[in-house]
This record gives structure tokens, sequence and C-alpha cells, in this order.
């Protein structure tokens, strides 16, 4: 794809996010300034541009109404399972397992999804460094540990390294 259509899709993406995000959202950490950032830290750093959209809409399932058939027919069956792997099964209901569960769901899509989630949870780190917020700062370190267990030899995306930075 050239250049002007992954801006497009990546355009795209932004927008959706934009139309479905909460504006009347409660908590300290904004979705969508969260999810924008997510998506340009990818951006900026030359990720696929299913990455890249994947990292856009990471939180669109999981915090909004937006429809599971809409991700899938605007991006495409690679986008939507990133999201997907991304997005939190509230029926579990021990915090921790249900981190277990969704870092193996992004295993199981693979690198792309880890590699989403990983940004993810970096972002979320430093926001709540910056807000002082301890019990959140140690729930991302606790998905940045379970992240990197599950990482196998042939992961060594920059981004995992990173993520060992706030672990120790």
């Amino acid at each position: 794809m050239s250049r002007y259509t992954n801006d497009l899709l990546i355009e795209s993406a932004i927008r959706i996010l934009c139309e479905y995000a909460p504006s009347d959202w409660d908590r300290p950490k904004r979705l969508l300034m969260h999810d924008l950032r997510v998506g340009f830290y990818l951006y900026e750093h030359d990720y696929s541009v299913d990455v890249v959209v994947a990292g856009f809409l990471h939180d669109v399932l999981e915090w909004t109404d937006c429809d599971e058939s809409l991700v899938r027919s605007k991006f495409g069956d690679q986008v939507f399972e990133i999201v997907s792997a991304n997005t939190k099964d509230r029926s579990i209901s021990d915090p921790h397992d249900r981190r277990v569960e969704y870092v193996q769901r992004c295993l199981r899509v693979g690198e792309d999804a880890l590699i989403v989630k990983a940004v993810d949870t970096l972002d979320s780190y430093k926001f709540y460094v910056d807000l002082g917020d301890e019990s959140e700062i140690e729930r991302s370190r606790d998905i940045a540990r379970i992240v990197l267990d599950v990482c196998t030899q042939d992961m060594k995306d920059p981004i995992f390294k990173k993520l060992n930075e706030i672990v120790n």
C-alpha cells in the first residue's frame, strides 16, 4: 500500500475513535488522548499500518459502543483480531487472571497484538507515574511482567525492552 492509502486508513481509524470515544469519561486517563498517544507512538516508530490502526482502536470495543462488525468491515480481520485480543473479558472477575487471559489472546494473535499491548501498557504507566497513582503503576507493571513472560526468543522488537525497564 502507498503512504497515501495508509494515511487514509489511519485517518479513518482516528475518525471512528473520535466518534465513539465518550466525552463524559470520568477517569483521569482520558480514553481519546490515551488511544491517540498509543496510535501515534506506533505511527512515529514505523509499525505496519495494521498495527498503527489497531493502536488507535485498541480500546474501542472495550470502552465504547462501537460495533465489532464496523472494525472488521472497515479495517479487516487482522486489525479486528489485534483490537479484540487487546479487549478485556470483564466476565473474569480477578484482575490478574483477566490480564493473563487477554495477554494470552494477544500471544495467540501474534507479536503485533503484543506490541500494541506493550505500547498501551507503557503509555498507561507513564501517565500514572505523572499522576502518582501507585495502584495503577503497579497494575501497569503487572501487565508488563505478564507480557514479558509470554514473549518468545524470536520476539526482538525494541518495545519489549522498554517494558522490561518499567518492571525492574
